[in-house]
């Protein structure tokens, strides 16, 4: 189990003890603990297993939840979450993930109308009955249908970073068989979507075989779908993530990943070309129609060349110009990973992050990068303990100083995600928020404003001139809250005309901007910072997700302000 899974049962207990009306102080117990372990350095699972080591030693962690930690290890579940799902009915779970919901709310639903499925809550907001009960109304059952599609929506679908997890963890586990030539990821996760219904591996080598053979009795392994010559499918976890393993021969290895890796709109267009020039192209190689002779197959730049095309990055695959790019030898040099000299968002233990100043700069240090920004809440988070005007000039000064002594090894630049108000106004005075380096002006409260209000609050905030980018702009959370509404062109003319950057958050959960987003900023002109939003030293690793998200929009290093060297930078933000 990784902590996220710790983590997750334990918030999931926290939530049913709400709806029966525990003790709050337990609640919360749980819910810090949970808070703590998902974001702790070393695995629980390591620690519980190791005879030399305390659970107790985590902070946060007492001996009632290093008890409830020790049963969810062994049983993947433990006593007091049994009973409430026993006590409510099986969906209690999935109404906690409908937006709108929350415990107190499925505790009236429980009490008034014994409401047992997602099909029921639905027909009782359609006959508007959830308006009868206290502190309930006709807005919020229209949000609940909207959360009840949205569940919906998403059923079966996973965030990338677990998906990627996923299939690194099988990639090791049978990694080490001998004659294994190649083991690859395909599909939608390498093509960097934002979020996985399956994943794909393909291998190829002398002993495939025996892959097939070990993939079935990986621990995780839930269910094994099917086991053949080519191919073996099973589901992974409590979750039910399905991954499938393709054995190729060597010659067909190149075809296989292009066709496997998709998308099915991007392999149609390029059959349809195949076609057109006497050819026809599958999973198994490019042949001629006439004599079914192989022209390519065994690597992926043959097949893309033998259709007089130039090889297209993954991520560009989506049948939305890539082709005739590839064809006029017009396709962009995309960011890479390497070219990322800083990160741009992260916090520290001075608001809600889990560790100091020091140790994100060390870690990002050994990232190789030559600057970070250090961007803590404004004051309008109050529960994550935000900065007011002082604490934010007093910040700036304190920077400068670790910057002139110089004994970090990396460039600090002072900075604060600043919440943006209701109204557009800016959480902290401008004569503050001049004292920063960098300013992240951020949407963290009333997403549910109308179209107009909301392009209007974003508008205004852009007429702040210290801003330096519009964090996660359109406010997104992937598989549990839709972005909200606004005219994103015009807001996005705006910032280009202010000289704001737009962010690319590369938090798992957010990708925000998202790809689409992404092109169509770049269309108008618009400049970049790509950031992990980070709250500890290891979600810095998060980068690869948003470099991902970036390529799919089509940008190069030249479109990412945090690509430049130090002095760029500098004299960018001037």
């Amino acid at each position: 189990m990784e902590n996220s899974d710790y983590a997750r049962i334990l918030y999931e207990t926290a939530d049913l003890m709400e709806i029966a009306g525990d003790d709050g102080f337990r609640i919360r117990s749980y819910r810090n603990g949970a808070s703590t372990i998902e974001g702790y350095p070393e695995r629980i699972a390591d620690i519980l297993a190791n005879p030399n080591a305390k659970i107790t030693d985590v902070p946060g962690i007492g001996k009632g939840l290093a008890a409830v930690l020790a049963e969810i290890d062994k049983r993947g579940s433990c006593e007091r979450r049994d009973e409430l799902l026993q006590k409510f009915p099986p969906a209690a779970l999935d109404f906690l993930k409908i937006q709108g919901l929350g415990p107190k709310s499925i505790a009236l639903l429980f009490e008034h109308f014994q409401v047992r499925t997602i099909d029921e809550l639905e027909q009782l907001c359609k006959d508007q009955k959830l308006r009868t009960l206290p502190r309930m109304g006709a807005k919020l059952e229209e949000k609940v249908l909207r959360g009840i599609a949205q569940l919906r929506e998403h059923s079966g679908r996973f965030l990338l970073n677990f998906a990627d997890n996923a299939a690194r963890e099988m990639m090791e586990y049978v990694g080490a068989i001998e004659g294994l030539e190649k083991i690859e990821v395909a599909g939608s996760l390498r093509r960097g979507k934002e979020t996985i219904g399956d994943v794909d591996l393909l291998v190829t080598g002398g002993n495939a075989a025996a892959v097939l053979e070990r993939v079935a009795t990986h621990p995780r392994v839930r269910e094994v779908l099917g086991r053949g010559v080519n191919k073996t499918s099973v589901r992974l976890g409590r979750e039910g993530l399905q991954m499938d393993v393709r054995a190729l021969e060597h010659e067909s290895f190149g075809a296989a990943m292009q066709y496997f890796t998709g998308s099915k709109e991007h392999n149609i267009a390029l059959r349809q070309r195949a076609l057109r020039m006497g050819l026809t192209l599958n999973e198994y190689g490019l042949f001629r129609l006439d004599d079914n002779t192989r022209v390519a197959g065994e690597t992926e730049e043959g097949v893309y060349k033998a259709l007089g095309l130039d090889r297209i990055p993954p991520e560009l695959r989506e049948n939305q110009g890539e082709i005739e790019l590839a064809e006029t030898h017009g396709l962009p040099e995309l960011v890479d990973r390497r070219d990322i000299r800083g990160d741009l968002h992260m916090h520290t233990t001075a608001t809600d992050g889990r560790a100091t100043l020091e140790e994100m700069a060390e870690a990002a240090r050994a990232l190789g990068y030559e600057y970070v920004a250090i961007t803590d809440h404004s004051k309008a988070l109050s529960m994550a303990f935000g900065l007011d005007e002082k604490r934010v000039v007093d910040f700036a000064h304190t920077v400068r100083k670790i910057n002139e002594r110089g004994d970090l090894g990396i460039h600090i630049f002072s900075g604060l995600e600043c919440d943006i108000l209701k109204d557009g106004a800016m959480d902290i005075e401008w004569d503050a928020l001049a004292e920063l380096d960098v300013v992240i002006a951020s949407v963290h409260s009333h997403m549910n404003l109308e179209p107009d209000a909301m392009t209007d609050r974003l508008l205004r905030t852009l007429e702040c001139p210290h801003i330096t980018a519009l964090g996660h702009p359109t406010g997104r959370l992937l598989l549990h809250r839709d972005p909200f509404p606004f005219d994103f062109d015009k807001v996005a003319d705006e910032a280009v005309k202010r000289g704001v950057a737009l962010e690319i958050n590369g938090s798992p959960e957010r990708l925000d901007l998202g790809a689409a987003h992404v092109r169509a900023a770049k269309a108008k002109g618009a400049k970049f910072i790509v950031s992990t939003d980070a709250h500890h030293p290891k979600h810095l690793e998060n980068m690869r997700y948003g470099i991902l998200t970036a390529r799919r929009g089509g940008l190069a290093a030249a479109d990412i302000l945090n690509t430049y060297s130090k002095e760029r930078f500098v004299e960018s933000l001037r």
